[in-house]
């Protein structure tokens, strides 16, 4: 023990000591100051203002100023992902501006844009309307003249039975009448012609037959060009239509259909010399338009683009502005409401780069007094803050993803960094797929510098942020790659000669019978002659999963010595003669039995069934285990291994609740008031002195939640044992996917 105590504290075992800090800061140099100290990055403040809304808060307005810009910096990169420009990953070096000046340029710019986008949508909507029109005239053109071409030979049928039928004129048809002479003409037939979206025809032809019922003529044709939506911005394929009719109430219903399904009309005169004329002027307008709107998008593509070289620059100064006026929220004035009081903490070996960036804010503002920091007491538990660097920061985002340590206990994260990356290459174990996992790693790193200033996708910023978790994953891989003796599931003699060797020279009847053990075992990994075997799957099923329940104890008791470190750390001695000591024993009672049966039966070569063995140790303690025996005294030993993890469930259950109560009855026995706090006290010695004596004790809920901890251990051991053989699993998935890829694809690709 005095060796443990001896030994010279970790830096990365433990959070850093955290001191509880209060700033004076004189106005004219607070947002200087809080700059600075965002850019350190080592000072977390407090909340002074939780009673009052954001609403409520003094630079309420200089945070709506930062958003409102914020809205414009955004709307900016949309327009230029919209035009298909892309902004300049490396900003124009140009001198640093105001906020009020950038809020200036960016109001400027963003009238700019708007205008620009305005004149654009109602150039586009002409020309939209003129092309359209366009079509129209070509299309409808093309009925009208048709049907001019066919009425010459239904003229000729008409006359034969005007001539041949006295009662013709009660029974004619619409087109009929309107050749008839005399008063027919004055009702003939007109028609409505316009442009609608091909998906809406069919419907729109519907109602037109329903609402006119049946007496309408509808014709249609696909348009040559498609449309322009400004709204949406993508090309609309679009049918012009010509629907013949007759009568006003006809014309009233069709035109009312037509602006429900959005269907755009335009007048069409029947003179072949006037629709030659408006062609004319409406290409011309076209022409003179597609000009306009040209120099219109390359003006605005320039002024894009010139946004777009500052954007990134622009963004970071708003985002860094906006992140320093919502901590000054954080902060109150003092009485005379010239000075900020700020309160929070840092880490102890940060309070003299503080200092220092709190000096050089005072001279950069000009401020004649200086920033006040000193160290106060405090009661709540100061936060967890872990120092990492590029290596260790990946690994410490998994485990933080779990969840945060507490303040100053072991950082879980320093032993991540080895049992991460190796229960991966524990299923992922191949070297040759190591090796490419490892040729993708020294990319990443290689490439580390350039790749760490670009602007990266999801995935890629993923990969890149775990480059260091990705190569220790492929040395491992290698590792077990050797241990398992595949290579894209194919073995090699990497080591030596097989142990194995056939009963004769032809080995005719080495797939009947077997191998034979010809010389001392093969030095390093799993035999190549396993490979291809009959009991090759039993005899590797057996291997991993064996390793899987090894692997799995032994990460489960470092989590439990973890806890006894804890404890001794803050001074617990509850917890470690009744929570650490009894889960050592339930845990290795049962599951660390099982690990050393199966370290002897490999070293001994035994033929015993351990699954007969732990499932009798519970349902038969005392019965002989026959065959199964695999050391003197060993049915002795399960009862006793079986009665101290019996007593172990209730020692963590019952006697931590109970001293407890014991202990605060006899601290708190004839005191009314609790003790009174002073500057002179040392955190450091009684770190839960302050919590403890100020929170109530209440024994149903320390009760309550030992016994719910208690029954979780328990489950836990048991489910945890079981989750650890999904390292068995995947790792025959990924080598039965090998062998099958291996003989069913490249080897028939090379025979081929």
């Amino acid at each position: 023990m005095e060796y443990l105590d001896n030994l010279p504290p970790m830096d990365l075992m433990r959070s850093e000591k955290m001191t509880f800090v209060q700033l004076i800061i004189p106005v004219e140099s607070a947002h200087r100051a809080i700059s600075y100290l965002g850019q350190l990055g080592l000072l977390q403040f407090r909340d002074l203002n939780d009673e009052k809304s954001p609403f409520q808060r003094t630079f309420v307005n200089q945070v709506k100023r930062c958003a409102e810009m914020s809205r414009k910096l955004r709307f900016f990169k949309d327009q230029i992902h919209k035009a298909g420009l892309l902004p300049s990953p490396h900003p124009a070096s140009q001198p640093d501006i105001e906020l009020e000046e950038l809020e200036m340029q960016l109001a400027e710019h963003e009238h700019e844009l708007i205008e620009m986008n305005s004149n654009t949508e109602k150039l586009q909507q002409t020309y939209n309307e003129l092309l359209e029109f366009k079509m129209v005239l070509q299309k409808a053109s093309d009925f009208l003249v048709s049907s001019r071409s066919n009425s010459t030979v239904q003229e000729r049928e008409m006359v034969e039975n005007v001539y041949s039928n006295d009662h013709y004129a009660d029974t004619a048809s619409l087109l009929e009448q309107e050749m008839q002479p005399g008063p027919s003409v004055q009702s003939g037939v007109r028609f409505v012609s316009g442009i609608i979206c091909k998906s809406k025809v069919l419907t729109f032809e519907r109602m037109l037959f329903r609402a006119t019922r049946g007496n309408m003529f509808f014709n249609q044709a696909a348009a040559d060009d498609q449309i322009l939506d400004p709204s949406s911005n993508e090309m609309v394929e679009k049918t012009v239509f010509v629907v013949f009719f007759s009568g006003e109430q006809a014309r009233t219903k069709i035109l009312k259909i037509c602006e429900a399904f959005g269907a755009n009309c335009y007048p069409v005169p029947e003179d072949v010399t006037k629709r030659m004329q408006i062609t004319r002027e409406v290409s011309s307008r076209l022409s003179e338009l597609e000009t306009t709107l040209d120099a219109g998008t390359r003006h605005r593509d320039k002024a894009l683009t010139s946004i777009g070289f500052q954007l990134a620059k622009w963004m970071n100064m708003v985002g860094r502005e906006k992140a320093v006026y919502d901590t000054l929220n954080m902060l109150n004035f003092d009485v005379t409401k010239k000075c900020l009081v700020g309160e929070g903490w840092c880490p102890i070996f940060a309070k003299a780069k503080i200092q220092e960036a709190l000096q050089r804010a005072t001279f950069d503002s000009n401020s004649q007094v200086g920033i006040i920091f000193h160290v106060m007491d405090a009661v709540e538990p100061p936060p967890t803050y872990f120092r990492t660097n590029r290596f260790t920061s990946a690994f410490q985002e998994i485990v933080d993803a779990y969840g945060v340590a507490n303040y100053q206990e072991a950082n879980p994260a320093v032993y991540t960094v080895v049992t991460f990356p190796f229960l991966f290459a524990v299923m992922f174990g191949d070297w040759g797929h190591g090796i490419c996992l490892l040729l993708g790693a020294l990319v990443l790193i290689a490439r580390e510098r350039k790749l760490g200033s670009q602007k990266l996708g999801s995935f890629m910023e993923m990969l890149f942020g775990g480059r260091y978790v990705l190569l220790l994953m492929s040395i491992f891989s290698i590792y077990c790659g050797l241990i398992y003796n595949e290579f894209f599931s194919v073995p090699f003699h990497i080591f030596g000669e097989s142990a194995y060797k056939c009963r004769d020279s032809s080995c005719s009847d080495a797939r009947s019978i077997g191998l034979i053990k010809s010389r001392d075992p093969y030095p390093f990994g799993v035999d190549p002659s396993w490979r291809g075997s009959r009991t090759e799957l039993p005899f590797l099923n057996s291997l991993k999963m064996k390793l899987s329940i090894l692997l799995g104890v032994v990460q489960m008791n470092l989590g439990i010595i973890l806890s006894y470190f804890n404890a001794r750390f803050f001074g617990n001695s509850l917890d470690i003669k009744y929570q650490f000591v009894p889960q050592m024993i339930f845990l290795n009672c049962l599951f660390g039995y099982l690990s050393l049966l199966i370290v002897i039966k490999w070293c001994s070569g035994s033929q015993a069934d351990l699954y007969h063995v732990m499932i009798y140790m519970f349902l038969s303690p005392f019965e002989d285990l026959g065959e199964n025996k695999l050391f003197w005294g060993q049915g002795v030993l399960q009862v006793i291994l079986l009665l101290c993890a019996v007593v172990a469930v209730p020692w963590m259950l019952f006697p931590k609740p109970f001293i407890l109560k014991r202990l605060h009855t006899e601290r708190f026995q004839g005191r009314t008031y609790g003790l009174l706090g002073t500057s002179d006290m040392n955190i450091d010695d009684e770190p839960d002195s302050a919590r403890q004596h100020q929170e109530d004790f209440n024994f149903s809920e320390e009760f309550v939640h030992q016994m719910i901890h208690s029954i979780e251990f328990v489950l836990g051991a048991v489910s945890n044992t079981a989750s650890y053989l999904r390292l068995w699993a995947l790792s025959l998935a990924h080598s039965e996917l090998s062998t099958v890829f291996y003989e069913k694809v490249l080897l028939l690709a090379w025979g081929i």
